[in-house]
């Protein structure tokens, strides 16, 4: 059975390598079939639960992770439903359904809308966790796998964090390509900052509310894995306002000719608005992780001519 995912471009941009003055590549999550990097852990996901006998999958995501459930359901032929929470745009329910999925609306925010999918699962029906999940973290790993297959070996790699999914990922690639010298700059929006709460606390915090643009952040309370990895790994966590976050969305597609939504908009901002905060490395790389909310903040933010 081949991989649900595909092998991504990796470009160097011109734009952010002279504006800090060493080479900055991109790795772009965005080409990804269902639109973000999501793809990559969840495909894995799902695969394996389809080879262990799973007839169906559910999901628990108004965002980047239903869709990739999604697609990853049609592909393989196994019926999907992904509850959303109230908060999910009319877009992203269109994009799960044109999956061929069905979605139900449940709760008002992730985490009730996750507690009502879990009365869905079976064990020939499994939950498929947005973020949490070893099987989620070895497929999103296949990222730093590409980029070394690729010859390039950053000094610093940037990732947006939310849940932590993607950056326990990404710390599964440094390891398996034993690359330990790579430092990780992990930003988030200063409304959604649980995993610098952890980070500043020793363990994971939930945080009380959430208050960012950036939906795709908006985790109250990272894994634990990620906290724990982030012991043994050279990590700087980093803040942006939502200002900052959707000024980077529009300077990228200025840049670029792409359009990100505000979650990775984050992880461009610590660069475009801070460059200082990649230190001494000497190479750069970026982890553009596209999203399903580009066309809504694409309409409500338009570029500048």
């Amino acid at each position: 059975m081949s991989v649900l995912h595909i092998q991504t471009p990796l470009i160097e941009s011109r734009a952010l390598s002279a504006w800090l003055q060493r080479p900055v590549w991109l790795k772009l999550e965005n080409t990804q079939p269902s639109g973000s990097f999501k793809l990559r852990g969840i495909g894995h996901a799902c695969q394996w639960h389809v080879r262990h006998g799973a007839t169906g999958l559910v999901s628990s995501s108004g965002g980047n992770a239903g869709l990739a459930v999604a697609y990853a359901g049609r592909k393989l032929g196994v019926p999907v439903t992904v509850v959303v929470p109230e908060t999910a745009s009319e877009r992203a329910k269109e994009l799960i359904r044109m999956e061929e999925a069905s979605v139900i609306v449940q709760g008002a925010a992730w985490d009730q809308a996750h507690r009502y999918a879990q009365t869905l699962a079976s064990a020939s029906r499994p939950l498929i966790h947005p973020f949490d999940d070893p099987l989620l973290w070895e497929g999103h790993a296949s990222l730093v796998d590409e980029v070394a297959h690729a010859g390039l070996h950053p000094d610093l790699l940037v990732c947006a964090v939310g849940g932590g999914g993607l950056l326990q990922g990404m710390f599964t690639g440094l390891d398996r390509n034993a690359w330990h010298a790579t430092a990780v700059l992990a930003v988030e929006t200063e409304g959604a900052a649980s995993f610098g709460a952890a980070l500043q606390a020793g363990h994971p915090v939930t945080l009380p509310a959430m208050k960012t643009i950036a939906n795709s952040l908006a985790s109250a309370r990272v894994c634990d894995a990620v906290v724990r990895s982030a012991l043994s790994h050279t990590v700087r966590s980093a803040l942006v306002s939502d200002a900052q976050a959707l000024g980077a969305c529009q300077r990228f597609a200025h840049d670029h000719r792409i359009l990100v939504e505000p979650a990775c908009g984050a992880a461009l901002a610590a660069l475009y608005e801070t460059p200082e905060a990649v230190g001494n490395a000497r190479t750069v790389l970026v982890v553009v992780c596209g999203g399903v909310g580009i066309g809504q903040y694409a309409a409500q933010h338009p570029v500048a001519p």
